[in-house]
Formats: structure tokens, C-alpha cells, sequence
């Protein structure tokens, strides 16, 4: 007979989001609009259609972007709670931190940075056949000289290797099943981390206690700007919109106004005879008549400490979107 998934879950939504560069001002990672609706809950419905009833979301920087878009997740179908934290206590103190409100045996965590089309029963199936105290979710490292490895062996990650390691790797794409006395185990409210702390553990024993899920699916990392574009625009095509990434709430775009593969957040002013290409446009910023822009983030003065290098146009600092958004 096969077991029930597991229907708990924790969403890592507590990072700075340091990558985002001066985005991070004004939202939480996870809370980043990706062709109209927040990651965090196309995250959060995702794991609702495959059976999780309970989600524990962590909150550290800017916490008040994602409760505002989550609520108590009745609407997605599933029962949202917080687990806060101060200091930020990482990818395995987050988790010791919110046990008590997981109150399960097993459960998921889950990236909030990420979006995927993971088979959830699948992955549960991998971690029985293991008997693993831990299976992470791999895809073939397409990128070793940017992201950083996982090498396997019989089915089991045997080491964590950093990025421009010679040889072919796995790339873990942000979804793990843990067996929750995995961290039982760490103090209370002290920062840990996971890779490079806990799972050492599991790793020593032969074979070791953590297993690989090996998965051929589409994966999105939402870690830089471009990174976020890029995501926006195939989520876009992926539904149907084409290029047209859907402008937040209350955004006033005047007629005249050209927008070609730019996402547009929430309050924002766009005056006509603007041309906007391939740009980021963040809550509340006003973008004059007349501006031509491209591959720029645009954002408020106000609402951020400019970088070394951003230009001022009217009330708003304007940054280059520095990677290729195709890539």
C-alpha cells in the first residue's frame, strides 16, 4: 500500500535576497511578482495541488511582503502559518526553529526562491525505496561554472562540490523530504546551516543517509534581476501571455507608453511617450515622459540607498539589469 505523502511543508522565505540588489529594498525574495502573481504562492498552490495541507512559511527580511500576499493561504487551499526569525538562522536553524508549528515526523522544504513542476509522490517514493533520512531533488548541472554541484553515486549524493568543479554534477533545484529528527537535534534559535553544517552527518556513513532524486524538469532560479526577468517572461509564454508581463496593482500606464518585456510592479506611474525594453519597474517609482530605457532596474529614490554607479532620473535610481535576460 502506498503511504500518504506527506502533507506539511516549509517554505524558505527568510534570505535578504542580497543578489536582487536594490529590488531587495522593497520586497522579500519570495514576494516578487512573476507574471502576476507572487512566487510565494505559486510556490504555496503548487504544493497544494499535490496534497500538502499545512505550510510553514519563515520570515526574516521585509516579513510584511509576503504575509500581505499569503494571508493564512485558505484562498490557495492549504493552512499557512509563520515561523519568525531574528537573527536569520539558515537553511538548517530555520528548520530546527519551526518544528514545533510543522509538528510532523516528516515533511517537505521547499526553496521560496524557485519554481519547478516537481512530482512530490515521486520524490516520497525515492526516499522510501532509500530508507534516506534526507532526498533532495537534483537536475543535471548544466551550469557547473555557475552553480555549485552535487555528485552521486548509486543513487545517493556522496559530496557537495562549489561551482567550477571540473567533471559533470547534479544541480539540487530546492526541494528536499527530511526526516525532522535530522535537526531535532540543534539548538533552538541558533543559525545553522544545512549543506555545509548538518548534512556532513549523513554523508560519512556508506552508503550515506541522504539520497538523489534525479528529475528532468523545467527549473527557474529567481537569484539575480535577469534572473527574475527571465523567469517572468517563460512563466509568461509558459500561460499563454506571450511577452506580456501583467502590471501590478493600481499601475496607471499611460496609452502613449511602450513596454516591450518589462515587468511592472505595483504604484507605479508610467507617463506616455516612455519606451521601456527588457527593464524591471518596482512599487511606487514614477517614470517621466520621455524616458528610453533599456535592460535598467528602475525604483524610487526614496525607497533605496543607490548603489555606487546608478544614474538619478527624476525621483528614481536606475541601475543595469547586468546579466542577459535570454540566458
Amino acid at each position: 500500500m502506498t503511504p500518504a505523502l506527506a502533507d506539511r511543508a516549509l517554505v524558505l522565505a527568510a534570505g535578504r535576497g542580497t543578489r536582487l540588489g536594490v529590488l531587495s529594498s522593497l520586497r522579500a525574495k519570495p514576494a516578487l511578482p512573476v507574471a502576476g502573481e507572487p512566487l510565494v504562492r505559486r510556490t504555496l498552490a503548487w504544493l497544494a495541488r499535490q496534497g500538502v495541507r499545512e505550510a510553514v512559511v519563515n520570515l526574516h527580511h521585509r516579513p510584511e511582503t509576503i504575509t500581505a500576499v499569503v494571508g493564512d493561504g485558505a484562498d490557495l487551499g492549504l493552512h499557512v502559518r509563520y515561523s519568525w526569525e531574528q537573527p536569520l538562522l539558515g537553511s538548517a536553524g530555520g528548520p530546527r526553529h519551526a518544528l514545533p508549528l510543522l509538528d510532523a515526523g516528516r515533511f517537505w522544504i521547499v526553496n521560496g526562491d524557485t519554481l519547478h513542476a516537481l512530482d512530490l509522490a515521486a520524490m516520497q517514493a525515492t526516499h522510501a525505496r532509500a530508507g534516506a533520512r534526507v532526498t533532495m531533488a537534483l537536475v543535471a548541472n548544466a551550469r557547473p561554472d555557475r552553480y555549485g554541484g552535487v555528485m552521486v553515486e548509486d543513487g545517493r549524493i556522496v559530496r557537495f562540490v562549489p561551482g567550477g568543479t571540473p567533471g559533470s554534477s547534479f544541480h539540487f533545484i530546492g526541494a528536499q523530504l527530511v526526516e525532522a529528527d535530522v535537526f531535532a537535534g540543534l539548538p533552538d534559535g541558533q543559525p545553522a546551516e544545512s549543506v555545509s553544517g548538518v548534512y556532513r552527518a549523513l554523508l560519512a556513513p556508506a552508503p550515506s543517509r541522504i539520497a538523489a532524486h534525479v528529475v528532468d524538469v523545467a527549473f527557474y532560479d529567481v537569484g539575480t534581476p535577469a534572473d527574475y526577468l527571465a523567469t517572468s517572461l517563460a512563466v509568461a509564454r509558459a500561460e499563454g501571455l506571450g511577452d506580456r508581463l501583467p502590471p501590478g496593482r493600481r499601475a496607471r500606464i499611460d496609452a502613449g507608453a511602450r513596454l516591450v518585456r518589462t515587468a511592472v510592479w505595483d504604484d507605479v506611474t508610467i507617463a506616455g511617450d516612455v519606451e521601456l525594453t527588457e527593464c524591471i519597474v518596482g512599487d511606487g517609482a514614477s517614470v517621466p515622459a520621455g524616458t528610453r530605457l533599456a535592460r535598467r532596474v528602475l525604483v524610487p529614490a526614496g525607497a533605496v540607498e543607490a548603489p555606487p554607479g546608478a544614474a538619478r532620473l527624476g525621483g528614481l535610481v536606475v541601475v543595469p539589469l547586468a546579466e542577459d535576460v535570454r540566458a
